[in-house]
C-alpha cells in the first residue's frame, strides 16, 4: 500500500477540466494501473465504446487504435501512434511521430510532441513536452513545458517499490509502485536533456537546468 499524497499540492485542480474528479484522489493513483481506472471511467462517461471516438482531426497516416476519445478541436498529426485507452481533450496537439502507449490522458490545450512517448501519464490543462522527450508514469501539473530531450524515467535498476519524500512531513513514504517517475505541479519547467529519475516531485514553479539529472523532492527554485 502507498502512503497518501494527493494532487493538491502539485496543481489547481479547480482550473482543470476534470479537476474535480481528482480531488482527494492518491496521487499514485493518478499513473499507470490507476490512471487506466480512472480513463476507463472518463471513456465510459462519454461513450467510447471498444474502439475510438473521434470528434477533432486525425489526419491520415495517424494510427488511433483501441478507447481513445479525441475531443473536438484536438488534433492527430501524421505518423503519430495513439493506443487506448487514451483521452486527448480540446485544443490538444499529438504531433508528428509521437507515441502514446496506452493509460494516458492529454489534457486541454496539452501537446504530445514530435517523437515523444508517453504511457501511464497523465498530461493536465496546457502541458507540454514538445520535442523527443520520454514520460513514463508521470502527472505533468497546467502549463508544465519541458524542455527538448527531458526524459522522466520511470523504473529503478534495483526494481523495488519506488519511495518518495512527502513534500510537506518531509518523511519518506511508498508510492507502493514499482514504476514511477515524477509529479510536476503546475508552471515548473526543464531544461534540454535532462534526467528525473524515478521518485522526483517538483513543486509549482519550479525548474531543472538543461543537461542535469534531478532525483528528490524540489520545493522551490532552480536544481542544477
Amino acid at each position: 500500500m502507498s502512503d497518501l499524497l494527493t494532487l493538491e499540492p502539485f496543481t489547481d485542480l479547480a482550473k482543470c477540466l476534470h479537476g474535480a474528479q481528482l480531488v482527494g484522489r492518491n496521487a499514485f493513483d493518478c499513473v499507470g494501473a490507476g490512471l487506466g481506472a480512472f480513463l476507463s471511467e472518463l471513456l465510459d462517461g462519454l461513450g467510447v465504446a471498444d474502439g475510438p471516438l473521434v470528434q477533432g482531426n486525425v489526419h491520415a497516416g495517424a494510427f488511433v487504435q483501441g478507447r481513445v476519445f479525441v475531443a473536438k478541436g484536438a488534433t492527430i498529426e501524421p505518423t503519430a501512434y495513439v493506443q487506448g485507452p487514451c483521452y486527448i481533450g480540446p485544443g490538444a496537439e499529438v504531433r508528428h511521430g509521437a507515441y502514446i502507449r496506452g493509460q494516458v490522458y492529454v489534457g486541454p490545450e496539452a501537446v504530445v510532441g514530435h517523437t515523444t512517448e508517453a504511457k501511464g501519464a497523465m498530461f493536465l490543462d496546457g502541458a507540454k513536452a514538445g520535442h523527443f522527450a520520454y514520460v513514463g508514469d508521470a502527472v505533468l501539473g497546467r502549463e508544465v513545458n519541458l524542455g527538448a530531450g527531458t526524459k522522466l524515467a520511470n523504473l529503478p535498476l534495483t526494481r523495488q517499490i519506488i519511495r518518495v519524500r512527502h513534500p510537506t512531513s518531509d518523511q519518506m513514504i511508498s508510492t507502493g509502485l514499482k514504476k514511477f517517475s515524477a509529479i510536476l505541479g503546475d508552471h515548473v519547467q526543464t531544461g534540454c536533456n535532462c534526467v528525473l529519475s524515478p521518485g522526483s516531485l517538483l513543486l509549482p514553479g519550479t525548474a531543472v537546468m538543461p543537461c542535469v539529472h534531478f532525483r528528490g523532492t524540489l520545493k522551490r527554485g532552480l536544481a542544477k
